[in-house]
């Protein structure tokens, strides 16, 4: 009997379980055993998991999370880790492996592709930051979640006529930023593709002040940096990506519009009232059940990966193009960073 592994890595994402039910259930059809390694690369080098039936899937699609786990594990960080790697799929009789994660988990995919070992790809990531595909599952989900949020503070930040600076989550790229600010009517979308000063942000909430419009709603990517100022060296992961939330960046924001609007003695005797808040939505836009898009694309990516297997096609990824499921060339979706360009911003600026 054939048989494969199937990991989960990186941050935890709406769609998941539907591309695990996928996989197992196509690969299942054609006498192809799956075994599911517990939290990512982790559980390949810690011997961790089990083999998966089409019972332990049924139905999974509707959860969100995954129920194999994950964990941010760089097997290039371990001595011998490559190795330990190779060891694990031959004591499983493993012919290849199928990695569901982002621009990292996918990163050492890649490089123990290239050392000979088979592997395919599924894109994940909520920031929809991965190159040759269109959408990546989870991105749906989040964007809805942080434009349900930014709804509700519109009630609050008029009636109290406050700023709130509302942090979401795109460390390279404003993905959820730009497609839930605009959905729900923030006033000024910050975005890392399109750095700007504090002195034009502060610009537009005072130009709204003065028109009588004395509440703003700034939504802002959380690897957004201000021009001419660079990012405080923090604590990184085991991928040396900056931990984030540890800038309080919204906070970082809203503090100096506040003294801004505070201290501008052209405004009216109400400036000394005004006030303006920080809300990070943080891990909320990862959690709870994937939206119906996510469920159908994580189930079709799943099944298309499961096709690649029983076919032998190792070394590529699962690719939306369209609405069409496709192969995409691994190396490249890994090398490449897909960003939000200028026309689709210029989208959110039309509204300011």
């Amino acid at each position: 009997m054939r048989k494969i592994g199937i990991l989960t890595g990186g941050g935890d994402c709406p769609g998941l379980n539907a591309v695990i039910r996928g996989v197992v259930a196509r690969c299942i059809q054609e006498d192809i055993a799956v075994f599911g390694f517990y939290a990512g690369w982790r559980g390949v080098l810690e011997d961790e998991g089990r083999w998966l039936t089409r019972a332990d899937v049924e139905g999974i699609q509707t959860l969100g999370g995954t129920i194999l786990g994950s964990s941010r594990t760089n097997v290039m960080k371990f001595e011998n880790g490559p190795q330990m790697v190779r060891d694990a799929m031959e004591r499983l009789e493993l012919e290849g492996l199928v990695a569901v994660g982002g621009d990292d988990t996918l990163g050492v995919a890649n490089t123990l592709r290239k050392l000979g070992m088979n592997m395919i790809g599924v894109p994940k990531t909520i920031d929809n930051d991965l190159s040759c595909t269109d959408w990546t599952f989870g991105f749906d989900t989040a964007s809805n979640i942080a434009m349900e949020e930014i709804d509700r503070l519109h009630t609050t930040a008029e009636s109290h006529e406050r700023c709130f600076v509302v942090e979401c989550m795109g460390r390279h790229t404003g993905w959820i930023t730009l497609q839930a600010g605009v959905a729900a009517n923030a006033h000024m979308v910050l975005i890392p593709e399109f750095p700007l000063s504090f002195d034009e942000i502060y610009s537009l909430v005072r130009e709204r002040y003065v028109r009588g419009e004395r509440y703003t709603i700034i939504a802002v990517a959380e690897g957004f940096e201000l021009t001419g100022e660079r990012m405080e060296d923090l604590e990184r992961d085991m991928f040396g990506n900056v931990l984030l939330l540890h800038r309080e960046l919204a906070r970082h924001l809203a503090d100096r519009i506040e003294k801004a609007i505070r201290s501008d003695e052209t405004l009216d005797k109400r400036r000394a009232h005004f006030e303006a808040r920080s809300v990070v939505l943080g891990h909320l836009q990862r959690g709870g059940a994937p939206t119906a898009f996510d469920r159908m694309l994580g189930t079709r990516m799943g099944v298309k990966a499961g096709d690649l297997v029983i076919n032998g096609e190792y070394g590529n990824m699962v690719s939306l193009r369209g609405t069409e499921i496709e192969v995409a060339d691994l190396d490249r979706a890994v090398t490449e960073r897909k960003k939000v360009g200028k026309a689709l911003y210029d989208v959110a600026t039309l509204f300011y």
